[in-house]
């Protein structure tokens, strides 16, 4: 989702700057010319006294454009990736696992299944609940059943056992290899 939000907003400011960039080029009718200023004096007294509720409603949009732009910020900011997982070493102390490491090595072994192309693993969620998103890419002969019950099974499986968690979820997307049609001859 934040993809579709940042696609709009880098389209609304090119938007927004391209009219802005032209209307100053060419010196249009709201500047009356390149030499004149923006607000007039009389324009000023007219528009920016506080009397009326225009104002108001200007300052309220403005505000919530700023709460929007600062919420934007921020989610560029967070990270959605998990970078460690704390493993129990049965002895009251716990070892920490680097999340890219697991994600590899179920890369690694989800890859070996009969019919897979390629596969790419994430780390997500907190590092007390863990999660995994698998996109693995089927050749055209790889039946979806069959690759869905080796990843479910003995891939994280074996994931579980070396984090030493009780449960690791895992959302796995399924797309299909391009291929070229045989020649007949």
């Amino acid at each position: 989702m934040l993809g579709t939000v940042n696609r709009i907003l880098l389209a609304v400011a090119g938007a927004v700057l391209l009219a802005a960039g032209v209307v100053l080029l060419t010196a249009v009718r709201p500047l009356h010319g390149r030499a004149a200023p923006l607000l007039t004096a009389a324009d000023r007294r007219r528009y920016l006294h506080a009397d009326g509720w225009w104002f108001w409603v200007l300052l309220a949009a403005l505000a919530v454009v700023l709460v929007l732009a600062l919420w934007w910020l921020l989610a560029q900011l967070k990270r959605t990736r998990l970078r460690t997982v704390p493993v129990d070493t049965g002895d009251g102390t716990f070892a920490v696992l680097r999340g890219r490491a697991l994600a590899d090595a179920v890369a690694a072994e989800a890859g070996a299944l009969d019919g897979v192309a390629g596969c790419r693993v994430a780390l997500r969620g907190r590092r007390g609940s863990p999660a995994l998103r698998v996109a693995v890419e089927l050749e055209p002969h790889a039946v979806p059943a069959d690759t869905l019950a080796g990843l479910a099974g003995p891939v994280l499986g074996h994931a579980r056992t070396s984090a030493g968690l009780a449960d690791l979820p895992a959302e796995a997307r399924f797309k299909v290899s391009s291929h070229r049609a045989r020649r007949v001859s």
